[in-house]
């Protein structure tokens, strides 16, 4: 199983090959989000492993005066906040791209091409 830093470094390598052919200067703004993105993802990653294992809830009790009662484990919200930001920075990365290779790539995902199909 790799550490926590080796898979942070390969997200980070996996995300640098996607945005590679950004401008010089938009890689440099790229750099920082695609490096917040990578620590986020394996974030991401380890919160819903813990969630999985440990579940959404847990029992609490404030002091011995009150009795104990079911909340939300803190996992779950850093878990929903962390997945928030993770998307906002993917989409500050995505809208870095220029226009025509998102075009492209919308043409040629054989979506349109299903469902004009579909109304057969």
């Amino acid at each position: 199983k790799l550490s926590r830093e080796q898979r942070i470094k390969r997200e980070k390598k996996r995300l640098e090959k996607i945005y590679s052919d950004l401008e010089s200067t938009k890689k440099q703004v790229a750099s920082g989000l695609i490096d917040n993105a990578a620590k986020q993802r394996i974030m991401i990653e380890d919160l819903w492993e813990d969630l999985q294992e440990n579940g959404y809830v847990e029992t609490f009790q404030q002091t011995e005066k009150y009795p104990p009662y079911k909340r939300k484990r803190p996992a779950a919200d850093l878990y929903g906040t962390t997945s928030a930001q993770y998307n906002k920075t993917i989409k500050q990365l995505t809208d870095l791209l220029p226009k025509e290779n998102l075009s492209m790539k919308a043409e040629t995902d054989g979506f349109d091409e299903f469902l004009i199909a579909g109304d057969d």
